[in-house]
């Protein structure tokens, strides 16, 4: 074939090709949408289990043929690891977490607040540790990527010391609850509601707290998927608000499911819910970027984050505060 010819035959194959592409529907040019959400649910995240004993994604959903997938997390590590697997598509975890999953390549957008909790403490049935300086040689139960972890590395920072003066013991959170009990472990960098139930039914104490250090109840998104069905996103958001008010007016209801999802007493969901948890924001903004900041900053001093990294461009990177417009 000629020069010529083979310049017209690409001329004729870019406009059947234009043409072809014009004849497409719109939503064949878009991404597929999902054959099903999924979406995490948590002891710590008590809208989750409301979302899901109502059923009020799968009646949202049903019209556009989605299902809805739900996969409990046990920590934000967890939901951490399945987000950055691909195994869910939302995920909770604490503001802090989060920062330090997307500082490690993880492409995830923080996007929602569904509670601020004060969910964690340093923990302890050992009668000689009264302070954070008594941790110093002793065994600790702790989970990795969490907020409590975060916790307890800014507790230890806070008077000179560094996990290296413990001997920390990684465990999931339930997992380390029960160490405590059983002696295994001198403290426990806890977590409601398995903290709570330390305190009711075990005898535990809080020996060191600092609600200012805990940072918010975070839903995390995989980037890809905001990118791919913003629509659906925002329709999530919007469900899960209508829970989190549910939830805030109908505090018995929510007692109820939760208790027959996790087998607790009303006294540790009370402690829980009454005690350290507020539901009443859900927009990201200057309160949660700041406390998220401040944790990373503390984070790079104790050396947990590298020195070169631009903590700041990150929470800025990690925050998507664009889905939600209004709080209360």
């Amino acid at each position: 074939m000629s020069l010529l010819g083979r310049a017209l035959f690409s001329r004729r194959s870019l406009i059947c090709s234009a043409f072809f592409v014009g004849l497409l529907p719109t939503a064949l040019l878009a991404a597929d949408k999902p054959k099903e959400i999924r979406i995490d649910w948590a002891t710590y995240n008590p809208v989750s289990i409301v979302l899901k004993e109502r059923g009020l994604l799968e009646k949202e959903f049903a019209k556009d043929g989605i299902a809805i997938r739900w996969v409990q997390t046990l920590g934000s590590n967890k939901a951490l690891e399945f987000l950055s697997a691909g195994s869910i598509d939302f995920g909770s975890t604490a503001g802090s977490a989060a920062l330090v999953s997307r500082i490690n390549g993880n492409p995830i957008k923080s996007i929602y607040v569904y509670s601020r909790p004060e969910w964690t403490a340093l923990v302890t049935k050992d009668p000689s540790i009264k302070k954070i300086e008594d941790l110093k040689g002793k065994r600790v139960a702790v989970t990795r990527g969490t907020d409590p972890h975060i916790f307890l590395v800014r507790a230890l920072q806070s008077v000179g010391l560094t996990e290296r003066d413990t001997t920390p013991v990684l465990l999931q959170h339930p997992d380390g609850k029960t160490a405590l009990i059983r002696g295994d472990v001198q403290a426990w960098a806890g977590l409601d509601p398995m903290m709570a139930q330390a305190e009711v039914e075990d005898g535990a104490t809080l020996f060191y707290r600092n609600a200012a250090a805990n940072t918010w109840g975070i839903l995390n998104v995989r980037e890809e998927f905001a990118k791919d069905h913003p629509d659906l996103v925002r329709r999530v958001l919007a469900v899960y608000e209508d829970a989190r008010k549910h939830a805030l007016a109908n505090y018995d209801e929510v007692k109820k499911a939760f208790i027959a999802v996790t087998k607790l007493p009303d006294a540790v969901f009370d402690k829980q819910l009454k005690e350290r948890t507020e539901l009443t924001h859900s927009k990201i903004g200057a309160p949660q970027r700041e406390s998220i900041l401040a944790a990373g900053l503390a984070l790079q001093q104790a050396g947990v984050i590298k020195a070169d990294v631009d903590v700041k461009k990150t929470v800025d990177d990690l925050i998507d505060d664009r889905w939600v417009t209004v709080t209360n």
